[in-house]
């Protein structure tokens, strides 16, 4: 029929289909992994347990390597697993040289261990079987050595300390003495040649409790009294008032700062003078 025309279009309609992956590529995703499992397993299972592939020791003269491994329980079998840091480091800072210990593990198979020594603050001479001998103490009032010992600067000496019994390295003077032995420490590394002005600190024992200080100057023979609680600026105080009547020539047997106004002895003079 004119004018009528009828348009029909075949609808085609196609179904997408699962894509296959070949067996080879199957077999090597699989390999792949197993070997990522096995190095996983490796790495956080087995390596973790077998002996220590590096263990670095970070001392100072006087402690080997074989102490501090004693020491911190590290031997040929340990491994990252046995290794207990936080005991190793107690044990390390039982020793009387020892004065702070860090044990650290770097996973799987490295521990690494740093030693601070304790260093001498000052030197006594005490009594040891009979014959007395130079015993050297921490800031802690540890001793830390009995006979000879090397120190730079020179150690100020410190006299009138009696003990009751013979000193022995580790053992540890009384905590009233520490103020003390922690004050010259830090002159001592502020200001050392203060206390190379200083032959000799003297502990003066009082009746009851506590101590004040008797210094004796190197240039001077006049006696200084002073409060235990020593430090820099009294003792640049003390050094620069000692200047100051050697400057006027004044003969002086003893200046007391005790007080908050300091006093002062001078030497009788001598029959005929």
């Amino acid at each position: 029929m004119q004018g009528d025309f009828i348009y029909s279009e075949d609808v085609v309609s196609v179904k997408a289909s699962p894509v296959r992956l070949g067996k080879g590529l199957k077999r090597l995703i699989m390999a792949a992994a197993l070997v990522i499992a096995a190095e996983l397993v490796w790495l956080f299972a087995v390596s973790p347990c077998m002996p220590l592939e590096e263990v670095e020791v970070n001392a100072f003269p006087g402690m080997d390597r074989e102490t501090v491994l004693s020491l911190a329980g590290i031997g040929g079998r340990s491994s990252w697993f046995t290794v207990d840091a936080s005991r190793a480091e107690r044990e390390l800072e039982k020793h009387y040289m020892v004065e702070k210990a860090r044990v650290l593990k770097r996973f799987p198979d490295r521990v690494k261990i740093f030693l601070n020594p304790r260093v001498p603050a000052a030197m006594a001479l005490l009594s040891d079987g009979g014959r007395t001998v130079p015993v050297y103490f921490d800031r802690n009032g540890v001793i830390i050595g009995v006979g000879t010992m090397e120190a730079s600067p020179p150690l100020p000496i410190l006299s009138g300390m009696v003990m009751d019994r013979a000193p022995v390295p580790g053992m540890r003077l009384p905590a009233v003495f520490s103020p003390l032995l922690e004050n010259i420490e830090k002159i001592s590394a502020g200001a050392p040649e203060l206390l190379e002005a200083i032959s000799e600190i003297h502990i003066n024992r009082k009746p009851f409790d506590g101590f004040d200080l008797i210094l004796y100057p190197v240039h001077n023979p006049v006696r200084v009294r002073l409060e235990s609680g020593i430090n820099e600026d009294t003792l640049r105080y003390v050094l620069l008032m000692i200047d100051v009547f050697r400057s006027r020539r004044a003969e002086l047997e003893e200046i007391d700062f005790r007080t908050a106004t300091a006093s002062y002895t001078m030497k009788e003079a001598s029959p005929g003078e």
